[in-house]
């Protein structure tokens, strides 16, 4: 299956459908941009954002764009947000395995997890 994430808003709740996301691979010293994409109601990717065969060794990262999401859900947030840009930076070493990466996040904290 790949790399597949999930986002669930733990202020409301809920997942965090509408959320933006995007998908960085590490290319020497810079991360480049791979795709980018809006979590559908479920909080999730509507399909996996690499597939087996076309994932690869190295460092990767999920960049989650809370502060835009939690500004449209949630008035009077003090400015400058606590989180704005959730940046997750993972690697993967098998190629062959399933790389889920969760993300649990309010306006103030957030966890993540190597899932299955």
């Amino acid at each position: 299956m790949g790399l597949s994430t999930h986002v669930l808003d733990t202020m409301h709740g809920k997942p965090a459908a509408g959320m933006g996301v995007a998908l960085l691979k590490k290319q020497g010293e810079v991360y480049q941009l791979m795709k980018t994409l809006v979590l559908n109601q479920d909080g999730r990717a509507d399909a996996p954002l690499i597939e087996n065969q076309d994932l690869s060794v190295g460092q990767y990262r999920l960049s989650f764009s809370a502060g835009e999401y939690f500004r449209s859900k949630v008035s009077g947030l003090a400015e400058p947000l606590f989180l704005d840009v959730v940046h997750l930076d993972f690697g993967v070493s098998n190629t062959k395995e399933h790389y889920h990466v969760p993300l649990l996040v309010s306006p103030w904290s957030y966890s993540t997890y190597r899932g299955s």
